[in-house]
């Protein structure tokens, strides 16, 4: 067999260039970094020498400072010019009087609110759960770019690790098990103790969890690539033992929470925490489902396939977001959900209805007529839930949309209710016989699972992110980063799944007509462009998402040397308090 040079292989040099991208820009923060420490390093010594000068500065100095501060602090009493009697304004002059604000070319956004009375070791906590999550959301959607660019040059590579088969289900899981499960119970340990009125039941907990979560995804993405897998089951990839430690990371959270929530100071169990724990209740349930042996036999398999897959972004992922969406939405806004019962209405009916629906990917099957039948009931009941829910949430905002302009998270907030309202019924609309008949296995249903995993949960988590971690930390994003965030992958989003919907929605029709299905591969060709081009953009979006990340977490230091006379003076009242400390 000839050997080749894997370097003049194109899918090695993508995937060369996919990784060293985020390396460049890793290695560029790092120089910034180190000039950084080293300005930091002479502003520390310059502060020094100040401080020692500080120490012998004349008394004649230090009342001239006080003389000045008390010149600083002098507050006008506005009526000098008017005297004690209210002014006469006959043409109206004073009352149309406004003030012009500097022109921006970026508008001023409304910062974080200051931090709450959070022990800083269960801070830290959050942050690693947070920190973890952002690096697997930058590795999978890495994985995730390199498939999509193979749609369009399909011989890129030809090496049995970087094969579509392999690298798919590295993707999916990397994302799914890794950044927003990570994500959702990092949040899910704030908003469970913010609502209960408690410090969580135990921080070592927590960090256990978070290591055997991360195990489990590294171990599993390693296999995958290996070709070592759990044989064809979507979602499902992983192997028992490596799921298992996926399983008891979620049990030992579980139990944290129930413990924290049993201690609360509150009479009621707020919604928020119904949603959460019902969510991991639900996945370990799923989980055992899906992976106990004896039901991995012929039909009885891809029943439970359905099931678990569609239980999986449901119950997990949805019904947790929608948790936190109770919790931050109203915060945020500064107001009660709207009505606590359309929230417990749309709980309830989500658990009846969308425990039904996971057999409506196998209309036209061999599965029994009457149960297909009943996944389509379910997908339809399942418009109680989402307008319940959709309402909640939208009547919520009402009379606060003018909140939306002056906020960098609200906007992020908005496009999950849009999405959770569309994607879900989307998912309705495909259930119906019809429409299963000419979108199934197309890459229409690609598309609806990015509308749903990226437009609801993605969005969702992101402005939960960035709600919490100024908070926590005091450092809020740059507004222009956090807008090009946004925008990129909202853009990467509808560029990705519009062409891809309008695509197979014709190649489903072309394969109802009979045509050749090799002639409805070279249709969907510029269809499949548009899908590169859009997960490239959203790809951009969560580097810049990393980065906003980097600058909330980062530690600064403040080695200024004042100028101003009240800021001397306290300068010089903590160096002389350190010196008589001494």
């Amino acid at each position: 067999m000839e050997s080749r040079n894997l370097l003049n292989e194109p899918g090695i040099i993508i995937i060369v260039l996919l990784i060293a991208i985020p390396l460049m820009a890793a290695a560029i923060l790092a120089i910034i970094k180190a000039y950084n420490m080293l300005k930091t390093i002479y502003k520390r010594r310059d502060l020094e020498k100040y401080k020692e000068t500080l120490k012998s500065m004349p008394q004649e100095e230090v009342e001239l400072l006080e003389q000045r501060t008390k010149e600083l602090d002098y507050q006008l009493s506005h009526t000098e010019l008017r005297g004690a009697h209210t002014p006469k304004d006959k043409r109206g002059l004073i009352d149309r009087v406004s003030n012009q604000d500097e022109l921006r070319f970026i508008e001023k956004k409304k910062k974080g609110q200051p931090r709450p009375n959070i022990e800083p070791e269960f801070t830290r906590m959050i942050l690693w759960y947070l920190g973890c999550a952002t690096f697997w959301l930058l590795f999978g959607t890495t994985v995730g770019e390199y498939v999509g660019i193979k749609f369009v040059t399909p011989d890129v590579d030809h090496l049995s690790w970087l094969s579509f088969g392999r690298l798919r289900p590295v993707h999916t899981n990397a994302v799914f098990w890794g950044w927003a499960s990570l994500a959702m119970l990092g949040l899910g340990y704030y908003v469970v103790a913010r609502v209960s009125n408690r410090p969580i039941a135990s921080i070592k907990t927590g960090y256990y969890a978070l290591i055997l979560i991360n195990a489990s995804v590294i171990i599993g993405s390693i296999l995958l690539m290996a070709g070592i897998n759990n044989g064809g089951g979507e979602y499902r990839e992983y192997v028992w033992p490596v799921m298992a430690l996926f399983g008891i990371g979620v049990i030992i959270s579980l139990r944290n929470f129930i413990k924290t929530i049993a201690t609360r100071t509150t009479k009621e169990i707020y919604v928020s925490n119904w949603y959460i724990i019902a969510a991991m209740m639900f996945l370990l349930t799923i989980a055992f489902v899906a992976y106990w042996p004896s039901w991995q036999k012929g039909l009885g398999e891809t029943i439970v396939q359905g099931y678990y897959m569609h239980q999986g972004v449901g119950m997990w992922f949805m019904l947790f977001s929608l948790g936190l969406m109770y919790y931050f939405l109203p915060q945020q806004l500064n107001k009660p959900i709207y009505s606590y019962s359309l929230g417990i209405l749309a709980f309830w009916t989500q658990i009846l209805f969308y425990t039904l629906i996971g057999t409506h990917h196998f209309i036209f099957s061999a599965i029994p007529w009457w149960l297909q039948t009943v996944a389509i009931v379910g997908s339809a009941g399942m418009v109680i839930p989402v307008v319940a829910g959709t309402t909640n949430f939208l009547m919520t905002i009402k009379g606060s949309w003018n909140k939306l302009s002056a906020s960098y998270t609200l906007p992020f907030y908005l496009i999950g209710i849009i999405f959770y309202f569309t994607g879900s019924l989307q998912g309705t609309a495909e259930a119906f016989r019809f429409t299963n008949l000419v979108w199934h296995f197309t890459d229409f249903t690609v598309a609806h699972s990015h509308l749903t995993m990226y437009g609801i949960i993605c969005f969702m988590l992101w402005g939960f992110i960035y709600t919490i971690v100024p908070r926590l930390t005091g450092q809020e994003p740059p507004q222009i980063t956090v807008g090009a965030h946004f925008w990129l992958a909202l853009i990467g989003l509808l560029f990705y799944t519009v062409p891809l919907m309008y695509g197979s929605t014709l190649r489903g029709l072309m394969w109802i007509d009979g045509k050749p299905f090799i002639d409805t591969v070279v249709f969907m060709a510029p269809y499949w462009l548009w899908r590169a081009i859009g997960g490239s953009l959203m790809w951009m979006s969560h580097i810049i998402f990393a980065y906003n990340f980097y600058v909330m977490v980062k530690k600064k230091e403040n080695l200024e040397i004042p100028t101003s006379a009240p800021d001397i003076l306290k300068l010089k009242a903590k160096v002389d308090d350190q010196t008589l400390t001494k």
